[in-house]
């Protein structure tokens, strides 16, 4: 099962990780808010987080802190910052074919 919202389904995205953590085999939450202090709850989930560094909605340190406290704890997260994006960086994130490729990819 993967996971995947924007914005508050972004912020959502991280919760179900935190309260589900074996559930999901990966995550990804864009331009969400997310709290580091809970990474090391899913530090072995993989996710790949995205956002747009123009994002006057949800700042991107939402996410730039949450990959950094990941990547603290070893994790493998990915991070796509779009730098001119605002907040609607799922267009990109989805229109991505990288992204569908490395969801794929973790089905073998």
């Amino acid at each position: 099962i993967f996971v995947t919202g924007l914005s508050m389904g972004g912020f959502g995205t991280w919760q179900l990780a935190y309260a589900y953590t074996d559930r999901f085999a990966a995550i990804v939450p864009i331009c969400g808010y997310a709290d580091p202090t809970k990474a090391e709850k899913i530090k072995d989930l993989r996710v790949w987080v995205f956002h747009g560094a123009k994002d006057d909605v949800v700042p991107p340190e939402q996410s730039i802190n949450m990959v950094d406290a990941l990547k603290a704890l070893g994790s493998p997260v990915k991070f796509t910052l779009y730098p001119e994006a605002n907040h609607d960086s799922w267009s990109d994130a989805y229109n991505s074919q990288e992204l569908w490729d490395w969801m794929l990819g973790l089905c073998h």
